[in-house]
């Protein structure tokens, strides 16, 4: 497992997350540069299981230290690349169904070899994006929503709990694990009986929250300085997106989820796609990269103050989109300009980061 190998699979992750926000651009209806007419279709899958799925399954064969565990992030990688090409969409939906399968075999290796909890989570969830990358394409993006979410809710919150183990109270594993079978739960009702499991996922989602806003360490290391209040703050906020994502998914904002107060309206809907994979997810992938980074690629990652920078900028940007959505469309111009700076934060993490190995 050499560092260049390392490298080889994630640009794989990395190609779908350019395109990803690529696709983000055509959305808004702004100029891009590449303007491809399929970019838009897959932005969601692109973002969730190209990027995020490779980096997750990247970080897991690492860590499990066996060559056949990096099938994994290279077939979500080359299922996320495939998605670009001319191929058909099943070509590139079947590698994302492996990719992710063999990342569940990668799970039950840890397990066996660690028998922690945490780990039959984080296994749980990536069976949820199996199912999920399964059903995407066959059906509403909506239907597929919940697996997705809930792959990478599971898989934060028990590497979470595995990285503050130490604060965690006795038995903080067997809790996830129960949420985490909440959750499942919710998500398959959510399949044969929206109008129930619509509301039950999303307040599901906010118990889960509620648990890591809790037990997390992070609510301690605020108050400290360097890379643990960097980190500690990207968490919490995080956090505070995922609450409200949770709270406007069982208020009914996600199309067939029990029609609520929200009435299934577009801006509440768009709010909690957004709330979750840039608000809670991407916050979390700025916490950990300075630690998980390193540990992936063998490169040095030392904190900086700039890495305060993408961080603001992801979080003005969302509230700028949110306020957007609350305007009812009156005016694109803050809901432009919030996706516009979300993206920027993105592209301005990676260039941060580059430059940060490139300097140490």
């Amino acid at each position: 497992m050499r560092p260049p190998v390392r490298w080889l699979l994630l640009s794989g992750g990395g190609v779908s997350l350019l395109a990803g926000l690529d696709a983000s651009l055509l959305l808004l209806g702004l100029p891009a540069p590449v303007t491809a007419s399929r970019l838009a279709d897959v932005h969601g899958i692109l973002m969730v299981l190209g990027f995020l799925g490779t980096v997750i399954a990247l970080e897991r064969a690492v860590a499990l230290r066996r060559p056949w565990a990096l099938t994994a992030p290279a077939l979500l990688g080359a299922g996320g690349i495939a998605l670009l090409t001319p191929a058909p969409r099943v070509v590139g939906q079947l590698l994302l169904v492996l990719g992710a399968l063999v990342l569940t075999a990668v799970y039950t290796a840890l397990w066996r070899r660690s028998r922690e909890v945490t780990v039959l989570v984080q296994l749980l969830g990536s069976v949820l994006a199996a199912c999920g990358a399964a059903l995407w394409g066959r059906t509403d993006v909506a239907v597929v929503l919940p697996w997705l979410v809930a792959f990478l809710v599971l898989t934060i919150a028990a590497e979470r709990a595995e990285l503050a183990r130490v604060s965690m109270p006795h038995g903080a594993g067997e809790q996830l694990l129960g949420l985490a079978v909440l959750l499942t739960t919710s998500v398959v009702v959510s399949l044969l009986w929206p109008v129930v499991g619509g509301p039950v996922f999303g307040l599901t989602l906010l118990a889960v929250t509620a648990w890591l806003a809790r037990h997390d360490v992070a609510r301690t290391l605020i108050r400290s300085g360097g890379l643990p209040r960097f980190s500690s703050a990207a968490l919490l906020c995080g956090y505070g997106w995922l609450a409200l994502a949770g709270s406007l998914w069982a208020l009914g904002a996600v199309p067939g989820a029990g029609g609520g107060p929200l009435g299934n309206h577009p801006s509440a809907y768009d709010t909690v796609i957004h709330a979750t994979f840039l608000g809670f997810a991407i916050s979390m992938v700025m916490a950990h990269a300075p630690v998980i980074l390193p540990a992936v690629l063998a490169v040095r990652l030392p904190y900086r103050p700039i890495l305060w920078a993408p961080l603001v900028v992801l979080h003005t940007g969302l509230l700028l989109r949110v306020a957007g959505n609350l305007l009812g469309g009156d005016n694109p111009l803050p809901y432009q300009a919030g996706a516009v700076l979300t993206i920027v934060a993105v592209l301005l993490l990676a260039v941060t980061a580059v430059l940060l190995v490139a300097t140490s």
